[in-house]
């Protein structure tokens, strides 16, 4: 009989497992790359397991010293026996304190750093990634990621994980001691032990999927948050606070929606495994005390039975609530080893130019075909050859969509061209480094970057070994000295958010003086005086022109203006090349410009306007 037991006990075990092994292929496996980064603190990982195992080990000798309490300590009938053992006791739970102090400490500085690392290495992968990484990636999620997942991994290393184990231990220990207590009792419990793991595999996996999906609804909250800060004028302009708290709420209630689903999975995991557990210990105690009142075994036998059992209940039960938090982990280290793992499409394997680059460099763009990844049937550039000479200024001229921003993207190769070449001083740009290639150039953007911090750090963001009198020249020559000593604190004042202190004409000229601290070969400009007043414009473009000598330069323009005094021009429509020539040049041969022309400038007094406007320039 005993046998037959035994036979369907070892079954049903083996099955559980093939069960378990099998889901847990899908799930827990994820953290794996995350654990692997203990293998860099070995000292501390072996010290930790040391401090693991002599406190389980420690745990476990207080059912010894439980069985020396009752038997010789209460039925021996001697103070001294009784002395004893509470003394065994004190020595067992000091043990037990220094044990866990060590462990806990070491576990929580292991799950610190793990999440620490991490953070790095996602935040070095990611600055790295291609642009169009981001267009089809929210920035929101990947916050979330970098913060509430890295944070919830240090959670679980730094303690379910160390619970986990430590609960394996025990429980593990405890069946050991319970089978050498009492073989009749033990297969009792034994029986029930099968039972409370299969709500852990039945509500497991539901828990780790529903964890994946709160943290992505997270991340989705946190992307909208973000969304409406940042352009708190325009919804406030508008007056839509009311619409905008509508739509977080439903954002909110969406994350709470799946949150109580978890919550709720997971609580039902709990009370299955602690109702089965519970059953079965009272059976096994109904059977104890009929062989203490038979005289088969002592009270003391039975007090150390009955606390092995509850530290296999309490074990199991502490490994059925941890489960999910380790679900959740895995959910979350997904997504973040997915981020480590996502590669650029930009190979950036070559260091350095074959051929040094020379001061003044040549640009040219060879027969380029370009389609950006989230818009691969709608070309940005077709068949497309531009020249830009060396130390010469070329302006790009055209509708909206017409590519000029796309040039722009692939001189500074943040895409590399599905066809075609584009060229520096006759080297394709694929064969050097990318920082071989952007350190020789400075872009100065339409809506300027700027970032937290004062207006010192942001000029000198161009150069960072730049002295505080270099940064002053810069902003001297930008026309941004005098607004930014009228600041509180002069360079040392901070601009808030993106720069949300200053005007758009200052944000413009701290660009602008970013760029001159570069003091690159190739100069990039996109409409870089177009938030600026008149008198401002003008001092600018004097800047520039000082900027721009000697200079390989493009420029980006809409107000024609601004480039009469370029060196060359380029029409672009639809992606294509239309005409090239000077501004009187293309007046008389290109009908686009013409047009973009008498757009801006009453047909009457156009000349009059352009010769006043060259002679203000040149």
């Amino acid at each position: 009989m005993l046998h037959g037991f035994g036979t369907t006990l070892s079954r049903i075990i083996s099955e559980l497992a093939s069960l378990m092994s099998s889901r847990a292929r899908r799930g827990l496996p994820a953290l794996l790359p995350v654990l692997a980064l203990l293998s860099q603190y070995k000292l501390r990982l072996v010290g930790a397991s040391i401090a693991l195992l002599f406190t389980a080990g420690a745990t476990l000798s207080l059912g010894w010293g439980l069985q020396v309490l009752i038997d010789q300590g209460f039925g021996g009938e001697s103070s001294d026996g009784l002395k004893s053992a509470i003394l065994l006791l004190i020595m067992i739970a000091a043990a037990m304190a220094v044990g866990t102090f060590v462990r806990f400490y070491l576990v929580s500085w292991l799950g610190e750093r793990i999440s620490a690392d991490i953070r790095k290495q996602v935040f070095e992968n990611i600055v790295r990634l291609h642009p169009g990484f981001f267009e089809t990636n929210r920035s929101g999620e990947i916050m979330s990621r970098l913060t509430t997942d890295t944070t919830l991994l240090q959670t679980i290393i730094g303690s379910s994980f160390s619970m986990a184990l430590r609960s394996s231990l025990t429980t593990t220990g405890a069946l050991v001691m319970m089978f050498i207590t009492n073989l009749k009792l033990s297969l009792i419990i034994a029986v029930g032990v099968p039972l409370v793991l299969l709500p852990i595999l039945v509500f497991g996996r539901r828990v780790r999927k529903l964890s994946n999906q709160s943290q992505e609804s997270i991340a989705s909250v946190g992307s909208y948050v973000g969304e409406v800060i940042q352009h708190i004028r325009v919804v406030q302009s508008y007056t839509r606070e009311k619409f905008e708290s509508q739509a977080f709420d439903r954002e909110v209630e969406r994350a709470f929606e799946i949150a109580r689903r978890r919550i709720w999975q997971r609580s039902l995991l709990i009370c299955g495994a602690i109702l089965l557990l519970f059953v079965g210990m009272s059976g096994m105690l109904w059977e104890g005390g009929q062989d203490v009142i038979n005289g088969s075994m002592t009270g003391g036998e039975l007090g150390a039975f009955v606390f092995y059992a509850i530290m296999v209940g309490s074990g199991i039960a502490t490994i059925s609530e941890v489960w999910g938090d380790l679900q959740r982990a895995a959910g979350a280290s997904e997504r973040l080893v997915e981020l480590i793992n996502t590669h650029s499409l930009i190979d950036d394997s070559a260091s350095v130019a074959t051929t040094p680059i020379t001061e003044q460099p040549e640009l040219e763009m060879k027969r380029v075909s370009f389609y950006y990844p989230s818009r691969p049937q709608l070309p940005a550039l077709e068949d497309f050859t531009l020249r830009i000479e060396a130390g010469k200024s070329l302006a790009l001229v055209g509708p909206s969509g017409a590519g000029k921003s796309t040039v722009f993207e692939l001189l500074q190769r943040f895409y590399d061209p599905q066809q075609g070449q584009v060229l520096l001083d006759g080297q394709d740009i694929r064969g050097m480094g990318l920082k071989a290639l952007r350190e020789h150039i400075a872009l100065v953007p339409q809506q300027p970057a700027l970032f937290t911090g004062d207006v010192c750090y942001n000029i000198r963001y161009g150069k960072l070994d730049a002295t505080d009198e270099d940064v002053e020249a810069a902003a001297r020559a930008a026309h941004a000295d005098a607004f930014i000593m009228a600041l509180p604190d002069g360079y040392g004042s901070h601009l808030g958010e993106q720069g949300v202190r200053l005007s758009g004409g200052q944000r413009q000229r701290i660009a602008l003086a970013r760029a001159i601290l570069n003091d690159p070969h190739i100069l990039l400009l996109d409409e870089a005086t177009s938030a600026l007043d008149t008198e401002s414009e003008y001092q600018v473009q004097l800047a520039l022109q000082e900027l721009m000598k000697n200079r390989t330069t493009v420029i980006i323009a809409h107000r024609l203006s601004t480039i009469l005094h370029a060196d060359n021009i380029a029409v672009l429509d639809e992606g294509r090349l239309i005409a090239t020539g000077t501004h009187k040049q293309l007046l008389t041969e290109c009908d686009l410009y013409a047009r973009l022309a008498s757009l801006q400038f009453r047909e009457t007094t156009f000349s009059d306007t352009a010769d006043t406007t060259e002679a203000r320039v040149v």
